[in-house]
């Protein structure tokens, strides 16, 4: 086993494209603490925590961390956030 820990905080909301949302506020908002890795962000049914759903693009970029992009998006990878 590793020294690393994971916390997950349940957050309650109706839909996946709202719970993808919100999740993608909340990692914008811990990005400056080092200890986060937001591109890491997934959300699930809370029923069935096992099947998870990508908040951001879960390709590598450059330096070894996730691209911040939604999954589905157009053009090249990018650790900047893009507004919509």
């Amino acid at each position: 086993m590793t020294e690393r820990w994971v916390i997950h905080l349940p957050v309650v909301v109706n839909d996946l494209l709202t719970a993808q949302r919100l999740a993608r506020v909340i990692a914008h908002w811990t990005h400056v603490l080092p200890q986060t890795e937001p591109g890491g962000t997934t959300v699930s049914p809370e029923d069935d925590q096992n099947v998870r759903h990508w908040v951001f693009c879960d390709r590598r970029v450059g330096d070894g961390q996730r691209c911040r992009l939604r999954p589905d998006h157009d053009g090249a990878c990018t650790r900047r956030f893009r507004v919509r």
